[in-house]
This record gives C-alpha cells, sequence and structure tokens, in this order.
C-alpha cells in the first residue's frame, strides 16, 4: 500500500457501519505505522491524505490505538499537522508522546493546551525537551506542585524572573524545589543568594560545595539556559524543511511570494517556511539562510536583511522565531535591531552581492 492509495482504500462509510472494533484499531495502527515509515518520501499532498484518513480513523477507534498512532508520529518532524494536534488535546494515556516529544506542535499550540487540559497534560509538556518562556509560565501559573517541581528540574526550560520568583516560593517550604532551582545553570546572582538564604542546611552545603556561591558571578544571566549550548545542527534537525519548501516554491510560482507574506509565516511560528520565503526573496541558498536563522551570531541575517531592505517589524517577528526565541536573549535581539537600523544599505547590498559571486566561484 503506498501513501497515495490510502484515501481511496479506507471506505470511511462502510467501516462506521462496522461493528468490529478490532477490525478499525487495527486499520488505524497500519495507516499509522504506514506512514512513520514513509514520511521522509511523502509530498506534501500526500501528507494532507494522511492527515484527513488519520484524524476521521481518530475518531472511530479506542483509545489503545490511538495511543498507537500518537506514539508512531511523536518523534516524527514531519507528521500530519491536524492529526497531531488533535492527538495532543486527547485523554493523557494518547496525549503524552505527542506532548514530551512532537516538533511539529506549535508554541501556540502548547499555550493552549497548558492553559485548558489537565495536569496530567502540562506533565508531558514540562517533560519536553526544550520549552519556551511563555510556554514555561503558564505551566508553572497553572500546574499543581509536580508540575512545578519538573519546570524547576528541566535544564531546557527557559524561566522568566516572574516564574523563577514562584518556584522559589516553592522553595522556601520544600527541599526538593531548592535542590531543583540550586542545581540549574541558569539563575542570577542574586536568585542564587536568596535561595542560599533560607536553603535547609543540607542544600546550602551542597550549594557550597558545587562552588555556586563563589562563583555566583561568573553564571549567566536568567535569561539564558542550558539548550544553548546544544549545536545549530541539533536545532536544524527539529524542522521540517522539505515540506516547508515546497509550499513557499508553489506560492512563489503563483507570483504571491513577498515581504507579507514572509512577516505572516514569522507570525504563524513557521520557522520552517520562513527560512524558505527568506533565501528566496534575498536570493540566496536555502542551507545559507537555515544556518543563518540559528545561529547566536545574528549578523550575516541582520545584513541581508538590511540589504533587501525588510521592514523593522518583519525583522522583528523573525528574531523571535524557531530556535532564536530560545537562544537570543532580550539583550542579543535589541542589538541585532539596533545593527540593522544602523546599517548603511548601500554597504548591505554589496556585502551581499558579494556573498553571492563568492558562492557561484
Amino acid at each position: 500500500m503506498t501513501s497515495s492509495m490510502v484515501s481511496e482504500i479506507v471506505d470511511f462509510k462502510s467501516l462506521s457501519l462496522e461493528s468490529n472494533v478490532e477490525k478499525r484499531g487495527e486499520l488505524a495502527r497500519q495507516v499509522a505505522l504506514l506512514f512513520s515509515k514513509t514520511w521522509e518520501r511523502c509530498s506534501e499532498e500526500q501528507i494532507d491524505i494522511y492527515d484527513d484518513v488519520m484524524m476521521r480513523l481518530s475518531e472511530m477507534v479506542e483509545v489503545q490505538a490511538r495511543v498507537y498512532m500518537s506514539e508512531c508520529l511523536s518523534s516524527l518532524r514531519r507528521a500530519p499537522e491536524e492529526t497531531v494536534r488533535q492527538l495532543a488535546k486527547d485523554e493523557i494515556e494518547v496525549a503524552a508522546p505527542i506532548l514530551r516529544k512532537s516538533t511539529v506542535l506549535r508554541e501556540q499550540d502548547l499555550l493552549e493546551i497548558a492553559g485548558a487540559l489537565s495536569d496530567a497534560h502540562r506533565m508531558a509538556i514540562a517533560e519536553r525537551e526544550i520549552i519556551s518562556e511563555p510556554v514555561s509560565e503558564v505551566l508553572v501559573e497553572k500546574g499543581d506542585k509536580p508540575v512545578r517541581l519538573q519546570v524547576a528540574a528541566n535544564d531546557g526550560a527557559m524561566l522568566n524572573e516572574r516564574v523563577v520568583e514562584k518556584l522559589m516560593q516553592d522553595a522556601r517550604e520544600d527541599e526538593t524545589m531548592q535542590y531543583s532551582l540550586g542545581a540549574r545553570g541558569d539563575l542570577a546572582d542574586e536568585q542564587i543568594e536568596e535561595l542560599i538564604g533560607f536553603a535547609s542546611e543540607q542544600v546550602r552545603l551542597r550549594l557550597l560545595e558545587t562552588g555556586r556561591s563563589d562563583d555566583a558571578a561568573r553564571l549567566p544571566h536568567a535569561a539564558r539556559f542550558a539548550a544553548q549550548k546544544l549545536s545549530n545542527d541539533y536545532w536544524l534537525a527539529r524542522y521540517d524543511f522539505e515540506t516547508a519548501a515546497g509550499r513557499v516554491l508553489g506560492l512563489a510560482r503563483d507570483g504571491k511570494l513577498n515581504e507579507t507574506v514572509l512577516r505572516r509565516f514569522a507570525e504563524e511560528e513557521r520557522f520552517a517556511e520562513a527560512a524558505a520565503c527568506f533565501a528566496l526573496l534575498a536570493g540566496v541558498g536555502y542551507e545559507e539562510a537555515k544556518h543563518w536563522m540559528v545561529r547566536n551570531d545574528t549578523t550575516p541575517f541582520i545584513s541581508v536583511c538590511r540589504a533587501i531592505d525588510l521592514n523593522l517589524m518583519t525583522l522583528q517577528a523573525l528574531l523571535k522565531i524557531g530556535p532564536w526565541r530560545y537562544r537570543l536573549t532580550a539583550k542579543d535581539r535589541q542589538q541585532a535591531i539596533s545593527s540593522f537600523q544602523k546599517m548603511d544599505l548601500s554597504k548591505a547590498r554589496k556585502v551581499l552581492q558579494q556573498w553571492k559571486e563568492g558562492w557561484s566561484d
């Protein structure tokens, strides 16, 4: 069975009349398994077919079949988006694999689920490898004590000052929270001093033994977090650039590609599409654009943005999506914007032209 045949093979009218629940469940498992084995070769149209089929099947099968579907899709960076979202909002047994792992879910999806569903759903989100500052804030505001402990213990969770303050309140009466906060690498010096001030003797001794109090001045600012140490390749592997390139090329062929579309991609948190759109608008290679938009050093990206005379609002939106949502601090973004505003247009265009000539040699 090939992916292009899936929608023709599944007779939903007859299936809805099928009294054998196990038969429907087995079909759902087979379709999910087939996609998990062939997703890298699927076209955008084929993925849309899978999305329609799996969405409808998920409404016709029992929990265990949906759990299997969720497990098949959770680790794929390219998966039917609507199906993934539906499974993420399902019962926790179904939702957990998606909430813990799926990079197909966007931040808005996570915010909605964290705000509206159960603490079990919030716990699964709190176990994600990377958690943005807004999502961490909702988890801590809405979550119960175990959820807050998990956020504090997660080095990939970005914490703002309000979140740290709330966790500090918990820590005053909870030694486990004291340990979790004390082990983080992103607390500011004054926050560590506050923690040491009320921590239990056991926790205080551990902090002093590891030199946290003496080394406080060398700690990074609170806005930086452990995930910034990860490689560029790690971040690039999280996105579905193949499908994004197809979508953007389609817009370009139809004459619909412009800066407004680029800004919309940024506002919708579609990093892969934004990178493809940026590459075409700038006339640079997709690989170059992808790497520029993941690096901590924003200089090449800013130079190209100035050379193609992007609007400041577009630049601001782009600096807040994808890896830069996690890797850039507010200060980094402000410095990038300042550099953009000061940069001479003609010089930026000259630099871009030199780069293009260098690539063609």
